[in-house]
């Protein structure tokens, strides 16, 4: 886990609150900043992924995989 799916776990939780906040209030722009916030979360989750996937291909290419050790 790195930065990035920390970042993207807190705005995905943020988002949700927001867009339930929003539909409970009849708040349709709060709403869809929550939406928003849902979607980048997502989208820094994904990257943390790719992150930690090109880590461990470098680490396996260079002989530091640790699993092997």
């Amino acid at each position: 886990m790195n930065s990035k799916h920390v970042k993207g776990s807190f705005n995905q939780a943020k988002g949700k609150i927001k867009e339930e906040v929003g539909h409970a209030t009849g708040d349709n722009k709060m709403a869809r900043e929550g939406v928003m916030d849902r979607v980048k979360g997502k989208i820094q989750n994904g990257l943390g992924d790719l992150k930690d996937s090109v880590k461990r291909g470098v680490d396996k290419v260079l002989g530091n995989d640790r699993k092997s050790a």
